[in-house]
């Protein structure tokens, strides 16, 4: 595709697929048509990168579906100030969205590869408000806390893998289930003690690698 013909598809793909699905922030629409989608989408796969679908990146993980992204971009409601925890660096498509609406953005990513390529697409867009790190995003959080934690991959099983390490009216995305039906919910924490869940919606994604499955009920 030419230039034109990118950004005709950029548009379409935020009227047709990101607005249709509820996604009215119009800041986060800005961020969306901002940050270069073509720029973070493996080579084999440019024809589809604005298409309604998730993107294969390889190592059985995915790129969401943009109407996913933006919904997600849109329940965290980010703020200038924050601090922000992305768990699955992936493409860094999402990592990039996160650091033009927060503060600062650390991402994890459990694949080495993944973060290599993350920085490299990142630095050509000159995001700098960024630490990537690989490392498992089940276990090497820490104790850090975060105004906002957007995590990638679903969980076959919702615990409080992140609860923790949200401060006082911090926000977590997160995908959890197995299939055929996974739940998007948002978790606001209240107070030290007590967390708010709203269920946002249903999709599929592939698990944290890692990740727990869900337990089996016994007849």
């Amino acid at each position: 595709m030419n230039q034109a013909e990118i950004e005709q598809a950029r548009f379409n793909m935020i009227k047709q697929q990101v607005r249709t699905w509820d996604v009215l922030d119009q800041q986060v629409l800005d961020t969306m048509n901002d940050v270069p989608r073509e720029a973070f989408v493996p080579e084999r796969y440019a024809s589809l990168a604005f298409a309604d679908t998730n993107i294969p990146l390889g190592h059985d993980q995915v790129m969401m579906a943009p109407k996913v992204e933006g919904r997600l971009l849109q329940a965290l409601a980010i703020e200038p100030q924050h601090a922000i925890l992305e768990i699955g660096t992936g493409s860094g498509y999402l990592t990039a969205c996160l650091a033009r609406l927060g503060r600062h953005v650390t991402s994890l990513d459990i694949m080495p590869d993944f973060i290599d390529s993350a920085a490299e697409r990142l630095a050509g867009q000159d995001i700098v408000n960024i630490d990537l790190q690989a490392g498992d995003g089940l276990k090497d959080v820490g104790d850090a806390r975060y105004d906002i934690i957007a995590v990638t991959g679903s969980l076959p099983q919702l615990e409080q893998q992140f609860h923790h390490n949200l401060r006082v009216g911090g926000r977590l995305f997160v995908i959890s289930g197995d299939l055929p039906i996974m739940e998007a919910s948002l978790i606001t924490r209240v107070d030290e003690r007590n967390w708010a869940r709203e269920s946002l919606f249903e999709t599929c994604i592939p698990p944290l690698l890692n990740a727990g499955r869900a337990k089996e009920f016994l007849f």
